[in-house]
């Protein structure tokens, strides 16, 4: 064969080069990939998320096979086009399929790659056994729904599929659901983060109060007050208002003082003291709203309030400071000459009444 019959043939069949040149391209790009996939796993090694960390290891291969299948696909389509192959009409269903499965592995191996990075983070061997349920559950999902979606790119009708699988579905939606919903329940504690390990919460509308033991991804270990351990499911939380005290800023002191009425004429005077030695005090915080006031005229007191704040939060130390305040304002009001009321009658009788006796 000569030069110009080769060269006649070649303008004749360009195609044969397109060929050549996907599947070399298909080749280093998966080169080009693994390259990158390298790079990217030294970067989120250096993180804490594993969620970064999972979704580059999964993606891995198949990335790295999705180029390489759909290189030869396009090869594939080439030769179709330019030859009389039939069989090679089923290349757009196969590049459905395969688009399908590809997506289909990379989340189940996802799914895979968390809950077992989550299990192996706890301690509670309940929560182990939630986090793998829940993993299977979503593995099976996706796969079934892969799979509708693969007989419906192919043609087949999934109607009658659809509702055996509705039926199906809902017994086992009404099966799992509240161990969905304590899952999900525990997602969202950590994501919004109410409360975390060691601190106090409570709640009036499930008589909830105590010291949070553990989060667990099915229930929340309290140990309340009287040291008995409460197992709350996670779904409540979303139900329920929490209040945590652990977080509070500054205690309150808000306490109300009579004196008797025989010494009214010196309160402004106590009253004053009062409030300097609050001003001086080193545990009240001055930042926070300071007030010592005469509140009411009581039936056998002249009654004044203090309202102020500590600096700590401590609940031990908190007492301690508010025992030292009430003690300094004892002595205050006993050093002018004055004493704090208890609960007295007075009986006045009359100078006609005294007479007419007498």
């Amino acid at each position: 064969m000569s030069w110009s019959e080769i060269w006649l043939w070649v303008q004749d069949n360009t195609w044969v080069a397109t060929v050549f040149l996907i599947i070399l391209g298909s080749l280093v790009g998966r080169l080009v990939v693994k390259f990158v996939f390298d790079r990217l796993e030294r970067v989120s090694s250096a993180t804490e998320n594993v969620y970064d960390d999972a979704f580059i290891h999964v993606a891995r291969q198949p990335v790295g096979w999705a180029i390489l299948i759909f290189g030869i696909l396009a090869a594939a389509a080439v030769v179709r086009d330019n030859t009389a192959a039939g069989i090679l009409d089923v290349v757009p269903q196969v590049r459905e399929v395969t688009a399908i499965a590809l997506l289909v592995w990379f989340a189940v191996r996802f799914i895979r790659k968390v809950s077992d990075t989550l299990a192996g983070q706890q301690k509670d061997k309940d929560d182990v056994a939630t986090i793998d349920a829940v993993g299977k559950l979503l593995r099976v999902s996706v796969m079934i729904t892969g799979f509708l979606i693969a007989l419906q790119s192919l043609g087949f009708s999934i109607e009658g599929v659809l509702a055996f699988g509705g039926i199906g579905g809902i017994a086992l939606g009404f099966a799992a659901r509240d161990m969905l919903a304590n899952f999900f329940g525990a997602f969202l504690l950590l994501l919004d983060k109410p409360f975390a390990v060691g601190d106090w919460i409570r709640s009036s509308q499930m008589e909830i109060e105590g010291t949070v033991e553990h989060i667990g991804w099915r229930v929340t270990r309290i140990r309340t007050f009287d040291k008995r351990p409460l197992y709350v499911p996670n779904s409540n939380f979303s139900n329920i208002t929490i209040e945590n005290p652990s977080r509070m800023t500054n205690r309150r002191i808000n306490e109300t003082i009579g004196i008797r009425y025989d010494d009214v004429s010196i309160l402004p005077y106590v009253l004053a003291d009062v409030r300097t030695m609050l001003k001086e005090h080193i545990e009240i915080d001055k930042n926070q709203i300071l007030m010592v006031n005469l509140n009411e005229f009581n039936d056998s007191s002249a009654d004044f309030f203090i309202y102020t704040f500590t600096i700590t939060t401590d609940w031990a130390r908190f007492h301690e400071i508010k025992e030292d305040v009430l003690l300094k304002i004892a002595q205050i009001i006993e050093g002018h000459g004055a004493e704090i009321a208890f609960p007295t009658q007075t009986v006045h009788i009359h100078q006609a009444v005294l007479a007419e006796k007498s």
